[in-house]
């Protein structure tokens, strides 16, 4: 996907160094490190809306996004939900289909689906104010999954919320994922649930971004609570732990 990517800022800031990663069909692969690392930076390449200041960036092996393979999307859910307060969520996922000049009988079925998958076929009439941020990044995510994307990247969608909601929709995430044969690259600076999420995890350094280490998860294809206290995830979040404190020189919070 990314080959040598270099991204330097109009101010100077050295955002990404030599940056190389491939992520293969049906992988769940989390950008790990500290805030200002690039992670954004990079996911925001492979969505097309940032561009390298040097090396490329590719897509199912076409160095076009507009010129990908029939059949390959991708959707991106971003921090925020984002949603359009004065439309009622049913319509909030319809939107890049109306962009797109779907016609409206077909994209009903499309937005049905989405809002199944996301656990809020119930709240399709509602607006986003009478929805709890859990249930609006839900419907945020519903949004990208009505575009029927091979491909979701994802930046830290669940950052900003309390860590039950955040753990449940962690859990939600995992089966949607296993499901759906997506692949996806998530954006976190959280240890457990890179781990928790993830096929594999790649430690980023501090500024200027670059790769530090690769790591493979293991674990079961389904993961559920017991697997949170499991030695085999508590070993796998010690390593990481290990790698972004060696690499950036100090402790690092989980």
């Amino acid at each position: 996907m990314a080959n040598q990517v270099e991204k330097t800022y109009g101010n100077g800031t050295h955002a990404l160094q030599r940056m190389k990663l491939s992520v293969g069909r049906g992988e769940f692969v989390s950008l790990l490190g500290p805030s200002g690392c690039g992670k954004s930076t990079l996911l925001k390449m492979f969505a097309g809306l940032e561009q390298p200041s040097a090396g490329h960036v590719r897509w199912w092996g076409k160095g076009d996004i507009n010129a990908s393979p029939a059949g390959q999307k991708l959707a991106m859910v971003f921090q925020e939900a984002t949603l359009m307060p004065w439309a009622r969520i049913a319509d909030n996922v319809r939107l890049p289909l109306d962009l797109a000049r779907m016609p409206r009988q077909q994209s009903a079925g499309r937005v049905h689906t989405a809002l199944e998958r996301v656990g809020l076929s119930d709240f399709a009439d509602a607006y986003p104010r009478e929805l709890s941020g859990g249930m609006q990044m839900r419907a945020s995510i519903a949004r990208a999954l009505a575009t029927e994307p091979n491909l979701l990247l994802m930046d830290e969608p669940f950052g900003a919320l309390d860590e039950f909601t955040r753990n449940r929709l962690d859990s939600d995430l995992r089966q949607l994922w296993a499901r759906q044969d997506l692949t996806v690259v998530f954006v976190t600076h959280s240890i457990y649930e890179a781990v928790f999420l993830s096929s594999r995890v790649v430690v980023m350094g501090a500024r200027p971004g670059r790769v530090l280490a690769d790591v493979n998860i293991e674990g079961p294809q389904e993961r559920d609570e017991a697997y949170r206290t499991s030695p085999q995830f508590i070993q796998q979040c010690a390593r990481l732990s290990a790698l972004l404190t060696q690499a950036n020189g100090g402790a690092y919070a989980h």
